[in-house]
C-alpha cells in the first residue's frame, strides 16, 4: 500500500493573507524574532510585511 503524501503549504498559499496574519500574530505577542528573520518575512510577503514590522517594532530599521 502506498502512503499518500501530505505535501508542505504551497507558495501560492503561502504568500498570502494568511502568511501576513500569522506575521502580525507573532509581533503582536512580542516574539522575539532576529534582524535576519525579520527580512525573510520581508523578502517572501514584500512591502506589506515590511509595514507590520514597522508598526510593531517601529526601533528597528527594515
Amino acid at each position: 500500500m502506498e502512503k499518500q503524501r501530505n505535501p508542505g503549504v504551497s507558495r501560492d498559499n503561502r504568500i498570502s493573507d494568511e502568511g501576513l496574519k500569522r506575521l502580525e500574530k507573532h509581533l503582536n505577542g512580542g516574539t522575539k524574532m532576529t534582524q535576519m528573520v525579520l527580512e525573510q518575512w520581508i523578502k517572501r510577503y514584500g512591502e506589506p510585511a515590511r509595514e507590520l514590522i514597522k508598526r510593531y517594532r517601529p526601533e528597528l530599521e527594515v
